[in-house]
């Protein structure tokens, strides 16, 4: 039964997963169908089984596309409450703490409000140069979307968090190719009320291939995969080499001088990249990680915590968000996290660890929320 399922959850992903090459479902059918003629020797009953579970990983995927939510725009009388807010924050009063960002089960509502002052952040869409890691090797032209913060100088370092896609998603799924997207409000937000130390966020495509026209190629999950050479040889250097980050950025630098200063989150199979990537390869370029909705394919509690037997670098922070009606992730999620300071002391609940599950499905309504908590609790130390 077990090899049904994987079978079958391989087929879909190919079927869904707008990859590496053309980015649509036709491209990848002929693996998919190839795929499929395995599954035939499965038994009726494990076939309709089979194709009950393909379904719903299909039905999840079309939920982590169909919802999203920009920033809104608040009514003038509104906002000046909210600077009323603000000032009794700078007094101290009982109801300002009240009215201030917490890691919780909600998104307080003036964190998502626009902004179109001084506080503003800006937005910028950038190139920057790879390779074709589940391909040839070969050098290609990658896409990202930077968060600045309000007020950014180069006369300041900055912390930085990589921030990842699901699987029907690119480096746009988060919103941060819009004027009013949600995320850079909350930034926006947070840095204003005083709740964070302002940061950089980055916003890739998590496949490490050429994405897109005829020269595309690795149109499986492999480029997911793979995504850690391309953070480390490609992404992060060109970060630190054209932003005002920590690192002391020079041809073949010391990337983990800095790792006290980046983290990496993201949703679904980014979640996945953040367990399997971010903890399990690259534990000396980050030290903050957030998993929301870490997809099935995440490594187990029991699997980290053995990647991690001779580890001697500090984790800051692991935090986990994760939907109860999640019939996509719920079961790998919190297989991968929940358990994880039982296997492994260098987690330790309440301390640098947070497992946190509530009513939700495998969508934005659970992963806004995850962002706005992890940008709480990144960089604290």
């Amino acid at each position: 039964m077990k090899k049904v399922f994987i079978v079958g959850l391989l087929a879909l992903s190919l079927t869904f997963l707008p990859g590496c090459g053309s980015e649509t479902a036709a491209d990848n059918s002929q693996d998919a169908a190839s795929i499929s003629e395995n599954t035939e020797v499965a038994a009726d009953s494990e076939s309709v089984e089979t194709t009950e579970i393909a379904d719903a990983i299909e039905q999840a995927i079309k939920e982590e596309t169909s919802y999203s939510e920009d920033a809104v725009e608040e009514a003038s009388d509104e906002k000046s409450e909210s600077e009323k807010n603000q000032n009794s924050t700078d007094n101290g009063s009982d109801s300002a703490k009240s009215d201030s960002a917490q890691v919780g089960d909600k998104v307080l509502p003036k964190y998502t409000v626009l902004r179109d002052d001084e506080a503003s952040g800006t937005i910028e869409h950038i190139t920057y140069p790879s390779h074709n890691y589940s391909g040839d090797g070969g050098e290609i032209t990658k896409e990202a979307n930077v968060y600045l913060p309000a007020g950014y100088s180069s006369d300041k370092q900055y912390n930085v968090m990589i921030l990842l896609h699901g699987i029907g998603g690119n480096e746009n799924e988060w919103g941060l190719n819009k004027s009013n997207s949600r995320v850079k409000a909350i930034m926006d937000n947070l840095a204003y009320y005083g709740d964070i130390e302002p940061f950089i966020v980055v916003t890739p495509n998590g496949r490490a291939c050429e994405i897109g026209g005829e020269a595309g190629s690795g149109s499986g999950t492999d480029a997911f995969y793979l995504f850690g050479k391309e953070l480390r040889n490609d992404l992060i250097p060109y970060i630190d080499s054209h932003y005002s980050t920590y690192a002391n950025y020079s041809e073949g630098y010391d990337l983990s001088e800095a790792r006290d200063h980046r983290a990496i989150a993201g949703l679904s199979m980014g979640g996945m990249q953040t367990i399997n990537i971010g903890i399990g390869e690259c534990l000396d370029m980050f030290s903050y990680f957030g998993a929301f909705s870490a997809a099935p394919s995440s490594n187990a509690a029991a699997k980290t915590a053995a990647l991690l037997q001779d580890n001697t670098y500090p984790i800051h922070y692991f935090y986990n968000i994760c939907g109860l009606q999640d019939r996509t992730a719920y079961g790998s999620a919190s297989a991968a996290a929940k358990t994880l300071p039982t296997f492994c002391d260098q987690f330790v609940e309440g301390e640098n660890f947070m497992w946190q599950e509530l009513d939700g499905g495998h969508d934005f309504h659970i992963w806004y929320l995850g962002f706005y908590n992890f940008a709480q609790l990144v960089f604290t130390d």
